[in-house]
């Protein structure tokens, strides 16, 4: 079997560059499993432009804008197929890996493993997806519809350490290859380049349209910590812009070196991720996970009480349909805290993410309505000071004391257990090795498109 055509990052952050046949062939294939949807791994809508909600003042109570980048038109419904992509290409292009019969094992708490079961078979591979097996019933399902196996592990998205004993087991067998989204820089690299890269393009544009003075920060919540490579790329437009990580409040890691478990899926792994750049890292934000769950009941389901108590524009209500999922309420949460705690005020944007959308979480909701009762209009006006009020929220700003500590934190994990070197881990405390990283992409994208020529 030979490799489809693999896409560069610099055609997925700019798909109006790609080959007149390849577009063509992406827009006339109504096959979700296609290879040629490949080249659909990007932030664009249908219409070609950067999906995008600008949430209202009313729903967030800030004078600041939150810009949400939607990743839900990406082929799996979420931006993580990007990462899972950029780290097989990364060892395909290298000779790392090759169609003889391996399987790629891919780490997860769910997106990256959805996209990962994606990809692997659309390269001619088969993939192996380890997550917990308390995530919801949607990602089990679309892991197996993409045509992958899986393994179930104890816990659920906070015990990561338990998937990294079953990866640890699956290494010994040199037929599986792991690409794992916590240390590979490929997933670092996605993000820099195409997510900071389209959130650069869509800040432009709002700026020139009057939406907007300047970028004032980049927020995300952090399970592998890859989307804040977005920020990384980001600042270089838009100087003293704002990097802010969130976590739960279930789940201090960052905040208080803490453990526990919580119910944001996705994010929150009770360790410091390799590739978190924590030394670029301005602010810690710690969101409580059923004010995400209730919140997220809300936007889908509470809409009419949106309307009547807010006065919401009934477009925008319905263009929010199905847009979040919990780690994206998260993510609001988060950027309604930062607006505050920074005094953010009018032409202030504040860019966030939306991981995934709705389409994976309907069964939590029923568990929700199980616990606290379903959504009606009594819950509905309750629930708007989750966006309104003070929502519980913790925050920390990151000194230079507080970065070393989270640099320090890595120990346990990778040298410790993951057996990485201790000069290894020194090199990440360098603003240079991460400016490096980010730097690989052309010399990548170069090696990709020499694919694509017959030897």
């Amino acid at each position: 079997m030979s490799l489809p055509l693999l896409p560069t990052l610099d055609e997925l952050l700019h798909p109006e560059t790609q080959p007149t046949d390849v577009r063509a062939r992406s827009r006339a294939s109504a096959d979700p499993l296609d290879p040629i949807h490949l080249f659909d791994m990007h932030w664009r809508d249908p219409e070609g432009r950067v999906s995008h909600l600008a949430l209202p003042r009313e729903l967030t109570g800030t004078r600041a804008t939150v810009v949400v980048l939607s990743g839900r038109h990406f082929p799996t419904g979420s931006h993580k197929v990007g990462p899972a992509y950029s780290c097989l290409r990364e060892r395909l292009v290298a000779g790392e890996i090759t169609q003889d019969g391996s399987t790629l094992v891919f780490p997860s708490t769910g997106n990256y493993g959805i996209g990962g079961a994606w990809v692997g078979p659309r390269a001619g591979f088969r993939s192996l997806v380890v997550l917990p097996q308390d995530m919801s019933e949607e990602r089990f399902e679309k892991i197996r519809a993409y045509g992958a196996d899986i393994i179930a592990t104890p816990g659920s998205e906070s015990n990561v350490k338990e998937i990294y004993d079953k990866v640890g087991e699956l290494r010994k067998d040199p037929n599986n290859r792991i690409l794992n989204q916590f240390e590979d820089f490929g997933n670092y690299r996605f993000h820099h380049h195409v997510t900071g890269g389209a959130a650069c393009i869509l800040a432009e544009e709002l700026v020139a349209a009057g939406h907007g003075e300047r970028v004032s920060a980049f927020v995300s919540a952090m399970g592998s910590a890859g989307t804040l490579a977005a920020a990384d790329r980001m600042r270089r437009d838009w100087p003293g812009m704002k990097t802010v990580a969130v976590e739960p409040i279930q789940c201090p890691t960052l905040y208080n070196v803490g453990y526990g478990a919580h119910a944001i899926e996705g994010i929150g792994d009770k360790h410091v991720t390799w590739i978190h750049n924590v030394r670029a890292t301005d602010l810690l934000v710690c969101v409580d996970d059923n004010a995400c769950l209730e919140g997220l009941q809300l936007l889908q389901e509470g809409r009419d009480t949106l309307q009547a108590e807010l006065g919401l524009d009934p477009a925008f209500l319905a263009s929010m349909d199905g847009v979040f999922g919990i780690s994206g309420v998260c993510n609001v949460l988060a950027s309604i805290a930062t607006a505050r705690h920074y005094g953010m005020g009018e032409g202030e944007l504040i860019f966030t993410v939306a991981t995934d959308g709705f389409d994976r979480y309907p069964s939590v909701l029923r568990r929700l309505d199980a616990t606290k009762g379903p959504m009606d209009a009594g819950r509905a006006r309750e629930r708007l000071e989750l966006f309104l009020g003070i929502s519980p929220t913790r925050t920390l700003e990151a000194t230079m004391e507080v970065r070393r500590r989270w640099h320090n934190q890595k120990y346990f994990t990778w040298v410790e257990q993951q057996n990485r070197s201790l000069a290894d881990l020194e090199e990440l405390w360098e603003p240079e090795t991460w400016l490096a990283e980010a730097a690989r992409v052309a010399e990548l994208d170069r090696r990709t498109l020499e694919l694509r020529t017959p030897a």
